[in-house]
Parts: structure tokens; sequence; C-alpha cells
């Protein structure tokens, strides 16, 4: 089993950002793989990253930067995966080294829009990341409130406990608290799903809508995750646990979700178009709703919720229309 005192991130953004971070409270050093020349020369020169989460402060002493993906994923035996899933194919294109018997953690939120899978599952064909090697880090758990050292949940899932176990031990600090899972497949679903579910709350709020309907279409938007989550990966597993229920609540509700985001500005107004531009990150939910969408035509049951987004985000639905229709589904 590699060595876990030697972790590296992959990746410049927030999420990216955050995570290493928190590793940094409990190691000596922390590897980080910024592809951004801009970003790790700030990095080096002032202490922090200038696009995200900037007023983070960084001992650069205790940071291996690289701008090579290659001589990082040769140095680390336990990786990070913190990219957009949008970019995840982009970023991990340069790559000659093997990732074989190397500990690969995904903190991406989302499917991998070009092959329309998991991570995981994208890792496995591509790059022979085996599932004994392989883990997910999930929410509950905002970038920004890691930046203000706001207590915060993390939930590190897979098969290999003795990995979840190990990775526990480094992401636990004084205002970080970290749940184990065996339920891989469902704590990435659950990270996908809750990104739509957010857009669709988001278009709510931004129709007008208050908080006894919203807190209906929460409620509606769980129990059709639990459907979906069943039909994908049949299996035990408490939806009402923190990667699950929790990570929807704060996508649904914070302000600092980006999903949540764009759906209200698409609720005000917004053409699809003028809110992704618009946006200065990232919305994962914009691309998990059309891959999410395509596995539910093949499903045997009723998704109103991510049909709703669907056709809003991709078939220029009308949202207030829409959102009438569908109303009367919920309960």
């Amino acid at each position: 089993m590699p060595d876990f005192s030697k972790v590296a991130v992959i990746g410049g953004g927030s999420w990216a950002t955050a995570l290493v971070k928190i590793l940094s409270e409990n190691n000596t050093s922390v590897g980080w793989y910024i592809r951004n020349e801009v970003i790790y020369e700030h990095l080096v020169q002032e202490g922090h990253n200038p696009n995200y989460l900037s007023g983070v402060e960084f001992d650069v002493s205790k940071l291996d930067l690289h701008t090579d993906i290659n001589k990082i994923t040769e140095q680390y035996g336990v990786l990070i995966i913190a990219t957009p899933s949008f970019y995840l194919d982009s970023v991990l294109a340069p790559l000659s080294v093997s990732l074989e018997n190397k500990v690969i953690f995904s903190a991406v939120k989302g499917i991998v829009p070009e092959k329309k899978v998991l991570v995981g599952a994208y890792l496995a064909e591509k790059y022979n990341v085996t599932e004994p090697f392989f883990g997910v880090i999930a929410g509950p758990c905002h970038a920004e409130e890691v930046a203000l050292e706001r207590l915060s949940y993390l939930t590190v899932a897979s098969s290999n406990m003795t990995l979840v176990e190990q990775m526990k031990e480094k992401l636990a600090c004084d205002y970080i608290q970290v749940s184990l899972s065996d339920d891989v497949i469902g704590a990435e679903y659950a990270a996908t799903l809750k990104n739509v579910y957010a857009i669709a709350v988001g278009i709510a709020h931004g129709l007008g809508y208050g908080d006894n309907f919203i807190s209906v279409l929460i409620s509606s938007s769980m129990r059709e995750m639990k459907r979906f989550l069943n039909r994908v990966d049949k299996k035990k597993r408490n939806v009402n646990k923190s990667a699950y229920l929790g990570d929807l609540l704060v996508t649904a509700y914070s302000v600092f979700s980006r999903n949540r985001m764009l759906g209200n500005m698409i609720g005000k107004g917004y053409t699809v178009k003028a809110a992704l531009i618009e946006m200065t990150m990232i919305a994962e939910g914009y691309y998990g709703a059309k891959t999410t969408h395509e596995l539910c035509t093949s499903f045997n049951g009723k998704f109103p919720i991510l049909k709703f987004v669907y056709q809003i985000l991709y078939e220029k639905g009308s949202a207030k229309k829409k959102m009438k229709v569908l109303s009367k589904l919920l309960d």
C-alpha cells in the first residue's frame, strides 16, 4: 500500500485550494499540481491562490508545488484529484506515468462529460485504477467555509476501509470532521445529483417561489435521489446521512452554491447561455443534468425534477411554465 505520509492534490480551483489548506493542518508537506502557470507563480511568490480563496495564506515551505503532472505523479503514491469534471480529461491528458498501484481519491463532484461515466469508472477504464486503490471525498462542504475555518464535514468512501481510515487521519482537524463509508458509487452519484437539484431550487427562487414550496421541492428531490441511487446501484444505504441529504441541503440553500446561483439567474430571466457566461466558476450541475437525464430515460420510473432541469438547460423550456407543471407532481 502506498505511503500516506505523501499526499498530493491535482487541481488549482477553489475545492483543490481548500483541500490543500485542510491537508496542510496535519502534514509537514503537501504536494500540489497546478497547471496554470500564473497561479503557480503567484503561490510561490505571495503564498496564496490569486483566483480562488485568495484570503487563504499558505506556508509555502509546506507546499511541494508542481506544474508538471508527471513529476508529481512519480513522487506521490496518494493523489487527490480535485478538478471540475469538465476539465478532468484535459488535465490528465499529458499523463504518461502509470496510475496503477497508486491510491487515487476523487474529489470531483460530477460526471466526466466526454465519457458520460463516473470518475471511478473513467479512471478504471483509461488508467487502470482498480477498486481497492480508489476512493471518493464528498461533502457536505463548501470551499468558502473551509477558508473561513467554519466547522465542516467530509465523507470519505471506498470499498477498501484501510484507505478511508488513513485518509480520515490526513483530513480531520479542528474544523473538519470526517465520516467513513463503503458506498463509493452512491457517494459519486449523490455528489452529481445534488448539483442538478440545486439548479432546480435556484430556478424556483429566481421565479419568486417561497420557502414553503422550496422545502417541498428539496424533500421531493431527496426521494427522487433515493430512487435513482437504487436503480444504478441497489444496496442498503441511509440517504439521510450527510453525504446524501446533508450535501443536497447545503448545495440547495447555501449562498456559496454556484449551481443554485445558475438556477437563480435562469429563474430571473437569463438565458442558459448568458447565465453560463456570467458565472465565474463552473456549475457542475449543468453537465450532470444531461447525463443523469439520459440514464433516467433507460429506467422504469419517474424522475420529474431531473427531467425538468434537463428541459430548461437543454431544450430551452420555459422555466415559468415548466415549474408550474412540476409543482403539480410534487408532494
